[in-house]
């Protein structure tokens, strides 16, 4: 099998040259780029002028020996290789970055010999500096004057921007222009962010009065400043352009963006430039996207998947709790915190606890928060709550990142802008509440805690009815069952709630003073299919219960005549009056659609997950080395996961 495996990739590779002849990078043997994503080595295809040839595994023994002089490896040794001082100063005595990650070692260099750059790379491995230091290094090359910290140039403009660089989301910009400004200290470069959420127009004062030589920004800014002729914001001497976590941009649906971006900017016959494009899949819209913005003749592409590291998903200790139903996780999430919260106190080498909670939807956030906030105002010894979702304005988004950055033991409710390239140091935990759209984004919000080497545990809170969702969603990962919360078993609905364990009663006293507008909210998201997968029968009877019985309310909300046409038909739910809602919470316990109701479950209803299995393998032979990029990206039959196995 693994005889035949190989072979397919040599064919697929040799045909890969047919437009283009590729090298295997000397670092790597021919053995690696036999492989797939689970590839045991780094793996980079070069452009050259000569046929690919497949070394025995001798030769490539030597080869790897020989390579290892090529390969930078410390921070310190940078300036060897050209680049500015001012820069290694920076990271080495400024940051105090030593060693490098693997996708600086296998990309810098050649970035700063002004290739074109397709890497993939996870996540969490240091992309940032990666594409940072180059850029900087060609801003500098292009005016030697902005080295000269003594002597820093006044005339800066909006209007000559020489690199830009776009990120998904706001936070990673953010992040992004925070690390490029502590780079650019020693040198006279002026990094701008621009950011939907915020001001425009103070933005644009700010540029036209510093000027910008790096522009740093999300798709829908950036666009938005390129097309306004009256914003001063031009770069018709741009020489780099980056596109970071290229798969998440396309993925919340920015393609029509980075296309008008593309023709907002100088074409590159006229005006040359150097593209770095770093995600962390290659599917075919990302194989698509970097023809659009690579130079074919004189790229990269860089694969930094390491068979001897171990993701950092799969080093992470990960727990699925079943709950009974929805308005069972609150208590259960009271249960796990303060568990958690004596375990550290216990043993004293264990950091304070602070945890990462993701939600659904943004009034899943909001609501939860500020149960929280009040639980906490009660019990000082849980930890500072905040959170973060799109209705936060950008400062006030930016001011939450940095207090949890800083704080030692808090915790972050959060919907899924966090959950891609924000380094948030020291997260003890991460909470998952109800099922992720999807394997990836289960996989990233997890890879925002076990990193730089410390621990981390992550938990996923899941209905009974989302557990079978949960094994076709989540398969082939190292998740445990954890049965032993007993606030996740109990029978909420037919309870005698002077029987209930005082977690229930401190839950629902919090969240029945959640404003009954993010109440609302919170009832539709559900309805517009916040759990996707499960019987939507189902999340009525559950999202009844927990209004009744963690909200406190006598009756559910009302939703509008055209939402329950769409829904079908359902039982359980009220067409809400012309008036707004005003709900009663005097603890009465009349029914109103609970759980008990229910009966059997109608099964699934179109979930993504009950398509059955990619088709995986050969669909067609690659034809150029973009192909060989989506190849590279994708499972076979067999590599697919194994089923899950709580």
């Amino acid at each position: 099998m693994m005889r035949s495996n190989i072979l397919r990739h040599a064919a697929a590779c040799r045909v890969a040259i047919a437009a283009r002849p590729v090298q295997i990078a000397s670092r790597v043997s021919a053995s690696a780029l036999a492989s797939s994503r689970t590839s045991s080595l780094a793996v980079a295809c070069r452009p050259f002028n000569s046929l690919l040839r497949f070394y025995s595994s001798e030769s490539a023994a030597v080869s790897e020996e020989l390579a290892q002089s090529d390969v930078i490896t410390k921070f310190r040794d940078l300036e060897s290789v050209g680049v500015h001082r001012a820069i290694v100063r920076s990271i080495v005595n400024g940051m105090k970055y030593e060693d490098m990650t693997t996708v600086q070692s296998l990309t810098i260099k050649p970035a700063l010999a002004g290739k074109d750059l397709v890497a993939q790379a996870k996540t969490g491995t240091g992309k940032t500096l990666a594409f940072l230091v180059p850029i900087i290094q060609k801003v500098l090359e292009s005016q030697p004057d902005l080295a000269e910290f003594d002597r820093r140039p006044r005339n800066a403009k909006s209007d000559d921007i020489r690199a830009v660089i776009i990120s998904p989301t706001r936070e990673l910009a953010e992040q992004i222009g925070a690390e490029a400004s502590k780079l650019v200290q020693g040198t006279g470069i002026k990094v701008q962010v621009g950011v939907g959420g915020t001001g425009k127009r103070d933005m644009l004062w700010k540029c036209r009065r510093e000027g910008c030589h790096i522009l740093v920004g999300t798709p829908g800014r950036l666009n938005d400043l390129l097309e306004d002729t009256t914003s001063g914001i031009a770069a018709p001497n741009l020489q780099a352009l980056c596109l970071d976590e290229a798969d998440r941009m396309l993925d919340v649906g920015f393609d029509k963006e980075l296309d008008s971006i593309l023709r907002l900017l100088p074409n590159r016959r006229d005006v040359p430039r150097q593209t770095l494009l770093y995600s962390a899949t290659m599917p075919k819209d990302v194989v698509g996207l970097a023809r659009k913005y690579i130079n074919p003749s004189n790229f990269e592409f860089v694969q930094t998947v390491r068979g001897d590291e171990t993701p950092t998903h799969e080093r992470v200790p990960q727990y699925i709790i079943p709950c009974r139903g929805f308005d069972n996780m609150p208590a259960t999430f009271l249960e796990l915190l303060r568990r958690e919260q004596q375990a550290a106190r216990d043993d004293k080498t264990k950091l304070p606890v602070k945890m990462m909670v993701f939600l659904p939807t943004t009034a899943s956030v909001i609501a939860w928060a500020f149960a929280f906030r009040r639980l906490a105002y009660q019990d000082r010894t849980i930890p500072k709550v905040s959170d973060i979702h799109s209705k936060l304005t950008q400062a006030t988004r930016t001011r939450a990142a940095e207090d949890f950055k800083r704080a030692q033991s808090a915790i972050l409710f959060s919907s899924d802008v966090t959950a891609r390239g924000m380094d948030f140091p020291n997260v003890t935990h991460v909470v998952q509440i109800h099922l992720p759209g999807q394997r990836e984004d289960y996989i990233h919000r997890i890879g925002r805690t076990g990193r730089a080497g410390k621990e981390g545990k992550a938990y996923l809170l899941a209905s009974d009815n989302e557990i079978p969702v949960a094994r076709r969603r989540l398969p082939g990962l190292p998740i445990q069952r954890c049965a032993d919360f007993p606030s996740a078993s109990i029978d909420v609905s037919n309870a005698n709630p002077d029987e209930l364990p005082p977690s229930f009663k401190e839950i629902r006293g919090a969240f029945s003073k959640t404003p009954s507008d993010i109440i609302q909210q919170w009832y539709s998201a559900y309805l517009g299919g916040a759990t996707k997968g499960v019987d939507k029968q189902d999340v009525i009877y559950e999202i009844n219960a927990m209004s009744k019985n963690v909200f406190g309310l006598d009756e559910q909300p009302g939703v509008s005549p055209s939402l329950l046409r769409n829904l079908g038909r359902v039982d359980g739910l009220r067409v809400a009056t012309p008036e707004p809602d005003r709900y009663h919470r005097d603890g009465a316990r009349g029914g109103f659609g609970g759980r008990d109701q229910r009966g059997g479950g109608r099964g699934g209803f179109g979930g993504r997950d009950q398509r059955g299995g990619g088709r995986g393998g050969f669909e067609r032979k690659p034809r150029d080395g973009f192909e060989a990029m989506e190849f590279a990206g994708r499972e076979s039959k067999s590599s697919r996961p194994p089923p899950a196995s709580f």
